[in-house]
């Protein structure tokens, strides 16, 4: 997307170092838009996994103090 619009910059004879600055603080907040649903996702797919590693390492510290609770788990 960042070439694209850096390329539609230049055709308007924008010089290309100015093109490419202007067209990623344009492509940056676009992508949020068009990209949304996907960083929604990956979001989700993070905080599921961190909640994974949370409770496994809460386990794993139950059994060095040797709690009965996660034995029988």
């Amino acid at each position: 997307m960042v070439i694209a619009v850096a390329a539609l910059l230049m055709l308007a004879k924008v010089p290309a170092l100015v093109a490419l600055a202007v067209s990623v603080v344009v492509v940056m907040p676009l992508s949020l838009l068009v990209f949304g649903k996907l960083r929604r996702r990956v979001a989700i797919g993070m905080a599921e996994r961190a909640a994974e590693r949370k409770a496994r390492r809460e386990e794993l510290l139950a059994q060095l103090r040797g709690d009965r609770a996660a034995d029988a788990g």
